[in-house]
């Protein structure tokens, strides 16, 4: 046998001795959790303790929580594989899906006993804008450009009233939901785009006063934010995160998430987003991600 052959028959057996792992799927004995970055980082970790503590005695792994500092970082840790399950924005999760399509939706936000939310469009209250007819000429605040209800859909909620950025409006892009909201109250945008559920939570905490802003404008119903998981992980790990998700109970778990509960989801749910996406002449390869 020539060194070459030898070594060819080498790396085969490698292959053969490895290809069951590769079957099996990975099952780390660490996993890491990224939260979606649409409010304050160090609030949401500090919200986020009790899931950390449910996951770890649910599956028996050592679980590591994790804040990107924006949609597009996200996007590119479960693309290359620096974390193990994330819970994406709707839209955030799509991008991220046709990046890396191997990624696996498994859950689903419950709100009112629907898998559903809604974006508000909101304006400072005294101000300029007290229409949504009223924003033509303006300056009109969204979060990231990957965001949902903070960008994608009221962007097409004033698209449908014959308002397009950059010709009847200036779109300016503040980052996360608290910012725009905050933003608005202050008088620094006279309008914004954000997720209903989340400016109900920040006016609930204070963070926001209700007396200082207005809502113009409510969405049509949004598939809710997805849980989702790499696609490689072993088969009996998906099945147990998915149990922990889907069977969760803990009101101070489900709270921090702004929901009732979770349902089991796919990815053909998030469909209307790429639909949306069209009809916007959005081209989504070139949204920041």
């Amino acid at each position: 046998m020539t060194q070459i052959t030898r070594r060819v028959a080498l790396i085969g057996a490698s292959l053969l001795s490895t290809s069951p792992v590769f079957a099996q799927g990975r099952d780390p004995s660490r996993l890491r959790v990224a939260l979606l970055p649409d409010e304050n980082a160090a609030t949401i970790i500090q919200n986020a303790q009790p899931l950390k503590e449910h996951l770890e005695k649910t599956l028996s792994k050592q679980i590591e929580l994790m804040v990107t500092t924006d949609y597009s970082s996200m996007i590119e840790a479960m693309r290359f594989g620096r974390i193990e399950v994330a819970y994406f924005g709707p839209l955030s999760y799509v991008l991220a899906k046709s990046r890396a399509p191997d990624i696996e939706p498994f859950a689903v936000g419950i709100e009112r006993g629907s898998p559903t939310y809604n974006g508000v469009l909101i304006a400072t209250a005294g101000g300029p804008v007290r229409t949504v007819e009223d924003v033509k000429g303006k300056s009109f605040g969204f979060g990231d450009q990957a965001s949902t209800s903070s960008h994608l859909i009221p962007r097409a909620f004033l698209a449908k009233r014959g308002l397009v950025a950059g010709r009847d409006y200036q779109a300016v892009h503040v980052g996360t939901h608290d910012a725009v909201a905050r933003a608005v109250q202050n008088g620094q945008l006279p309008a914004g785009g954000l997720s209903k559920a989340i400016l109900d939570n920040l006016t609930q905490r204070g963070t926001v006063d209700k007396t200082k802003i207005v809502e113009i404008g409510l969405s049509d119903p949004i598939p809710n934010y997805p849980m989702v998981m790499q696609g490689n992980l072993a088969p009996a790990l998906k099945d147990a995160i998915r149990k922990a998700f889907i069977d969760m109970k803990d009101e101070a778990i489900l709270k921090a998430f702004r929901v009732q509960g979770f349902a089991p989801t796919d990815d053909k749910a998030y469909d209307v987003l790429r639909e949306t996406a069209k009809v916007l002449e959005l081209d989504l390869s070139k949204v920041r991600g």
